[in-house]
């Protein structure tokens, strides 16, 4: 991978807002437009470490680690609830703290009903949009959902400990590696760093509580999809097409509420920037252009 000489790195912040301390990276000028990175499960603003270099020298770029996630801390009287209205409520609460009025919005997994929910609120912010396997369609929804609508359809303890299973080290790292056409090419400590922040203790009942909820994403999709077709913002569907839980179905469904919509998919998995940051910063670039 080759990188310019004036590569712009990272700094790293916390700022409080919604009473939770919000850890953020940041990068780029100032006064540069400004892009907004918004990660997924089970990761944080980690996984976009090499992208934000590849994005600084022409936007002001940042990446806040959601609530649950990542170093972002929640003091146990703020009694937060762990729902994907809060994630938004509370992002909305950073956007402030940071005086953000019009920023790029890049979603991922968990970061898209989040960033959705901020875009059909405040569509006069947005100036563009980068879904990477961030689903709004229920035809995104792939198989491996299927323990998780049972556990929506009965979210009783027996099911909610199914779900459980999937909060251990072999899971994370088979969602970093399924898909992936060398394996090797994936850094470990991706999913190592994502395993030990779900090992906090009271992580898992978050997790469990976030994945329970998630259902009410389902409910917000018309909503979702009317913030496409009324803004027609500059679109990028740009998915690893291997992905188990978000399939390509879901990124060629933008297609139906912005026409311009450019859709890529990648030969990778979940966690494509893992393994083609360049080409995905590369058509960033041309759509922000």
């Amino acid at each position: 991978m080759s990188h310019p000489a004036n590569i712009t790195r990272a700094s790293f912040h916390t700022v409080e807002a919604d009473g939770v301390k919000l850890f953020y990276r940041e990068a780029g000028a100032a006064d540069a437009p400004v892009v907004l990175l918004l990660h997924g499960f089970p990761s944080s603003s980690h996984m976009y470490r090499d992208l934000i270099p590849l994005l600084a020298n022409k936007y002001r770029v940042i990446a806040p680690d959601l609530p649950g996630f990542g170093f972002t801390k929640v003091p146990a009287e703020r009694n937060y609830v762990y729902t994907f209205d809060n994630l938004a409520a509370t992002m909305e609460a950073f956007v402030q703290a940071l005086k953000l009025s019009k920023y790029a919005l890049y979603v991922f997994d968990y970061g898209a009903p989040t960033g959705f929910r901020l875009a059909a609120a405040h569509p006069e912010r947005v100036t563009a949009l980068v879904s990477q396997n961030g689903n709004a369609y229920l035809e995104g929804l792939g198989d491996a959902w299927a323990p998780l609508k049972k556990y929506w359809a009965e979210p009783n303890a027996e099911n909610r400990e199914v779900i459980r299973g999937f909060l251990n080290l072999e899971m994370t790292k088979w969602q970093y590696v399924h898909g992936v056409a060398a394996p090797g090419s994936v850094a470990p400590e991706s999913w190592y760093l994502d395993a030990a922040l779900l090992q906090r203790p009271g992580n898992q009942e978050i997790q469990l509580d976030l994945f329970l909820d998630y259902a009410s994403n389902l409910e917000l999709y018309p909503v979702f999809q009317k913030f496409f077709r009324e803004a027609q913002v500059p679109t990028l569907a740009i998915w690893g097409k291997h992905d188990p839980f978000f399939i390509p179905p879901g990124a060629e469904a933008y297609r139906r509420d912005n026409p311009d919509a450019v859709v890529k998919l990648l030969d990778t998995g979940h966690f494509a920037l893992e393994t083609h940051v360049d080409e995905i910063a590369a058509e960033m670039h041309k759509l922000l252009a």
